[in-house]
C-alpha cells in the first residue's frame, strides 16, 4: 500500500456519567455518523453519544475525513484515534472498545473492523501499532461496494478509481470478513430504499461462515437515516438491544448498573 500521511481526526470525548454508588463504566464507544461519505449527519453523532452518555457508555465522535479525501484516509483515521484512546491518551479506557457506526459511518466501521495488516501498519505513524476495534455495531451499514451498492458512498471513498471493481471488491466488507473479525450487530429495515437490506444479509451470512458472533436485527419498515429511531415504530427497540449487546461484550455500566436516558440507575 502506498505511504499516505494520516492526519488525525477531530475527537470529541465525552465522558460517561458515574453509574451509580460504587459502579463504574467499562470499555468504550467511538462513534462514526453516515452522510455518503460526503457529510455527517449530525443526529447520528450528536444525538447517539448523548444516549450513550447517559447510558453510562464512554464514548467519543470522530470528525473524520469525507470527499474529497479517499480511501484510506478516513480509515486510518479511525484506526488512529482507536490506538489513541487504547494508549489512554484522551483518559483512561478500561475494557474494550467498540466502534458504532451508520450508513456510510457504518462501511467505515466495517472496515475497521476487518482491517488488513497494510492497512493498519499505515495508520500507525509513530503509534504503537493499531489494532483493530474489539466489536462493532452496523446501523444500516453500506457494506458492498459491488452488489446493489450505494453509488454515491462508492464514488465519494473510491474517487477516481470508483469504476475499478477489483478495487471496489476489496473494500466491500462482506469480502474481507476473516477469523480475526469481531463480534458485530447489525440492525437495518427490510423496505430501506437508499441501503438495501441486502447489505446487512451478506455481511451476517459471511460472518456466520467465519463463524464470528453476530446479532441480526431487521425490521419490517422504516426509512434510511433513522439515527436513535425514536418516533419510528419498532425499528426505535435497536437502541434497548445495542445496549444490552455492549453489555455483553463488556462495554457499558457494571452488571446491574444500566441507566435510562435520563441518567437515573435502574
Amino acid at each position: 500500500m502506498t505511504s499516505l500521511n494520516i492526519d488525525r481526526a477531530p475527537l470529541t470525548v465525552l465522558p460517561a456519567p458515574d453509574p451509580g454508588a460504587g459502579g463504574r463504566s467499562r470499555g468504550f464507544v467511538l462513534v462514526l455518523a453516515g452522510g455518503g461519505y460526503v457529510g455527517r449527519a449530525e443526529h447520528e453523532y450528536l444525538d447517539v453519544t448523548a444516549w450513550l452518555a447517559a447510558n453510562g457508555v464512554a464514548c467519543a465522535y470522530l470528525d473524520y475525513a469525507v470527499a474529497p479525501a479517499t480511501y484510506p484516509v478516513a480509515l486510518g483515521q479511525v484506526l488512529r484515534a482507536v490506538a489513541e484512546l487504547r494508549s489512554g491518551e484522551h483518559g483512561p479506557v478500561d475494557g474494550p472498545i467498540a466502534v458504532l457506526g451508520f450508513s456510510a459511518g457504518a462501511h467505515l466501521a466495517g472496515l475497521a473492523l476487518t482491517a488488513t495488516d497494510a492497512e493498519l501498519t499505515l495508520a500507525a505513524q509513530g503509534l504503537d501499532r493499531p489494532t483493530r476495534p474489539d466489536a462493532g455495531v452496523l446501523c444500516y451499514p453500506v457494506v458492498s461496494m459491488t452488489d446493489l451498492p450505494h453509488l454515491g458512498s462508492r464514488g465519494n471513498l473510491l474517487g477516481a478509481r470508483a469504476d475499478d471493481t477489483a478495487y471496489a471488491k476489496a473494500l466491500s466488507v462482506e469480502r474481507r470478513v476473516d477469523l480475526r473479525t469481531p463480534p458485530t450487530f447489525l440492525w437495518h429495515t427490510a423496505d430501506d430504499a437508499v441501503v438495501d437490506v441486502e447489505h446487512s444479509l451478506r455481511l451476517a451470512g459471511a460472518l456466520g461462515r467465519a463463524h464470528i458472533p453476530y446479532e441480526l436485527h431487521v425490521y419490517p419498515t422504516g426509512s434510511h437515516g433513522l439515527g436513535l429511531a425514536e418516533t419510528a415504530g419498532a425499528p426505535a427497540e435497536w437502541t434497548q438491544a445495542c445496549l444490552r449487546w455492549l453489555g455483553e461484550q463488556g462495554i457499558g455500566p457494571a452488571q446491574g448498573e444500566q441507566m435510562t436516558r435520563s441518567g437515573e440507575t435502574t
